[in-house]
């Protein structure tokens, strides 16, 4: 009977450990477990079951940003929205925004327009209050200003900075916005959200002294994006090194559109040895998240390779995210579950 016992024990241990989500682990360590969704893919059962089994956080691709949720001067389109924040709701999942101010996806009557800083100014505030205030309540954190900065640490040239800007110099326009974005939902946690700068370079430089800036004079500013689209060489020690930094400041990071990109043949399958690179890139990463207290989410940018954006963008590559085109979970899926079960 004392072996029957010990069997059953150790059935029992094994099942459990295969019956836990990506979603149960995070919220045992307190972490937030995301993907960028397209509420397109709802009616999908197969979508729409794995996202809310495996994920607690959920964030629109595209339906937030500036062109396709303010279509018109005085029209908004929150519709397709909403029906992620309702999806999101029904399953206990929280949602994070994004984006209010970028120089990409604005709508034709805004790019087409010869708008004066002043102008510019009251459109920029609006947008801000009136999205922001419709989700107050709703959605719990804001990538509120994305992809400001060039490679070499300079300031980008938008319509929003200086080309013709809202009438404030250097980083005057991003401190504005999370005023603006604070006023509408105080409770709401603020970002600024980049690329390429989740190691220690002239971006993450200059996003850092700015983000110290900000902490000194009371701007509210909570955390920093890093959207880390990579591929499998990835420098962990620098990245070690920006995270302390950043955290030191009192700021979390939130790890905001993770995909990890491999070498592909001409039907989109990778191989082997790819995949397996490309789990241990997976497992590092939320290592390092899992370690730093102040690192409170991981978002993967989708989660299913069916609808992942890499071959479109990037010729020879794909297989970029955990969970294969047929829903199935990869190397990476189990990469992700052991990070997460490792101790601080």
């Amino acid at each position: 009977m004392r072996l029957v016992n010990l069997g059953l024990l150790a059935c029992a241990a094994i099942c459990s450990l295969q019956a836990q989500s990506l979603r149960s682990l995070a919220e045992q360590r307190g972490i937030r477990f995301g993907a960028a969704v397209a509420p397109s893919h709802f009616s999908e059962t197969e979508y729409a079951t794995v996202l809310a089994r495996e994920f607690n956080q959920v964030e629109p691709e595209n339906l937030m940003k500036f062109g396709l949720i303010h279509p018109g001067p005085t029209t908004y389109s929150f519709g397709p929205a909403d029906s992620i924040v309702a999806f999101a709701q029904a399953h206990a999942m929280a949602v994070r925004g994004h984006t209010l101010v970028w120089h990409n996806q604005r709508p034709k009557w805004l790019t087409g327009g010869t708008f004066t800083p002043e102008q510019l100014f009251s459109i920029l505030q609006e947008h801000i209050k009136t999205v922001v205030g419709h989700y107050a309540g709703k959605v719990y954190a804001w990538d509120v200003v994305n992809e400001a900065f060039e490679t070499d640490g300079s300031l980008r040239k938008t319509m929003w900075s200086n080309s013709p800007g809202i009438g404030l110099e250097g980083t005057g326009y991003i401190e504005q916005a999370l005023k603006w974005a604070h006023a509408a939902d105080p409770k709401a946690l603020l970002f600024y959200n980049d690329y390429n700068a989740e190691t220690v370079n002239a971006k993450s430089d200059a996003i850092f002294k700015m983000a110290q800036d900000f902490k000194s004079r009371g701007v509210p500013l909570d955390g920093i994006g890093w959207q880390m689209h990579i591929g499998t060489k990835p420098q962990i020690a620098g990245m070690e090194t920006n995270m302390k930094r950043i955290t030191d400041l009192g700021l979390q990071v939130q790890i905001t559109e993770l995909d990890v990109k491999v070498s592909v043949d001409s039907s989109g399958a990778a191989t082997p040895a790819g995949l397996e690179l490309q789990a241990k890139v997976y497992h590092d990463i939320v290592a390092l998240c899992v370690k730093n207290p102040h690192c409170t989410a991981i978002q993967t940018w989708g989660f299913t390779d069916r609808y992942s954006w890499i071959p479109h963008t990037s010729k020879g590559n794909g297989a970029a995210l955990e969970f294969d085109v047929n829903y199935q979970p990869k190397p990476a899926y189990n990469a992700i579950l052991e990070a997460l079960k490792a101790p601080r």
